[in-house]
């Protein structure tokens, strides 16, 4: 695209990008809301510099260079600091159906869609979010989306060398924070085995079933409730958290199947009786491993109205 035509219709050429850009500030940020502010500066920066585009690269890649200085910018003004200890407070979802808007025709290859999908994944953004900035933005770059070396030095202002030096840097990092093995941290495609474990899972937990519960999690699983303070390691933790709460004996659950981040999800509704409806309450969010359910994280229903689910369900009769 030459600059000339960019010019004569900026807004609709950059507007074609505005789902993967998204995604990638997403991907760097963790954060959906912070990416939807980031694009937004994105594109107010682009248009400010629209003149300054030669057409020396694709509309495309100049937009996500942009993307990721603003994803820069907006890290060193809220997060000095990346996460630590397994948590990450300002995570949120990214709902399927969005991510069904990302442009096909490289994506339909099975290798580069599995790559999407994997790094798409809360545990993936978990591991990336312990990462410092610049090593955080390589990584992205170079394995994500596949940037050579070059590019990444130029829109970084850095030297191959360095690029490289923090592309090791953030990949010893991430072995760090997930399993060794990729089919470890992946549940891969969804089987029939999967969704009934799912089921199994909604069924006891709408039931309050602890040892239906504690039959379905790994040894090992870990579970989170951003934003709220805390991650848990281990089933006898993740139990303990549970009971904590009060979950044990509570009644008026219903629970809706969604799913994000390629992940299953399920969305739980309570009944209020002044309300004469369930409302909205939390949402789970599965990794499934072998048969077991490795990791759960658990949203507040503030994330509802973004992800497309019900603001209450009717009464079913039962009440």
């Amino acid at each position: 695209m030459g600059a000339d035509t960019l010019l004569d219709g900026f807004s609709g050429h950059a507007e074609q990008h505005r789902r993967e850009l998204h995604v990638h500030c997403y991907r760097m940020l963790g954060s959906f809301e912070d990416a939807e502010d980031t694009v937004q500066e994105t594109f107010l920066r682009a248009w400010r510099g629209r003149e300054t585009f030669e057409g020396r690269s694709t509309f495309r890649a100049w937009l996500y260079r942009i993307a990721t200085n603003a994803c820069l910018d907006l890290l060193a003004k809220r997060r000095p600091e990346p996460a630590t200890g397994g948590e990450v407070p300002w995570l949120q979802p990214y709902p399927d159906r969005l991510l069904d808007e990302l442009p096909a025709g490289a994506a339909d290859e099975p290798e580069t869609a599995t790559l999407g999908r994997e790094t798409i994944e809360l545990a993936y953004l978990v591991a990336v979010q312990h990462l410092a900035p610049r090593p955080r933005a390589v990584l992205i770059l170079r394995d994500v989306l596949g940037w050579p070396a070059k590019d990444v030095a130029e829109l970084l202002g850095d030297t191959v060398n360095s690029v490289n030096s923090a592309l090791q840097r953030a990949r010893a990092g991430m072995r760090a924070h997930l399993p060794a093995e990729r089919q470890d941290w992946t549940g891969g495609d969804e089987d029939a085995g999967t969704r009934d474990l799912v089921r199994r899972f909604t069924d006891a937990s709408v039931a309050t079933d602890i040892p239906a519960l504690t039959a379905m999690l790994r040894a090992d699983v870990r579970s989170s409730m951003p934003p709220t303070p805390g991650a848990y390691f281990g089933r006898e933790a993740v139990l303990h958290s549970w009971l904590a709460d009060g979950y044990e004996g509570m009644t008026g659950l219903r629970a809706v199947p969604t799913a994000v981040n390629r992940q299953p999800a399920v969305a739980y509704y309570h009944w209020r009786k002044s309300e004469g409806a369930y409302l909205p309450l939390t949402m789970d969010v599965l990794r499934i491993t072998g048969g077991r359910i490795t990791e759960i994280y658990i949203f507040d229903a503030d994330q509802f109205p973004r992800l497309g689910l019900p603001a209450g369900l009717p009464a079913d009769g039962t009440e």
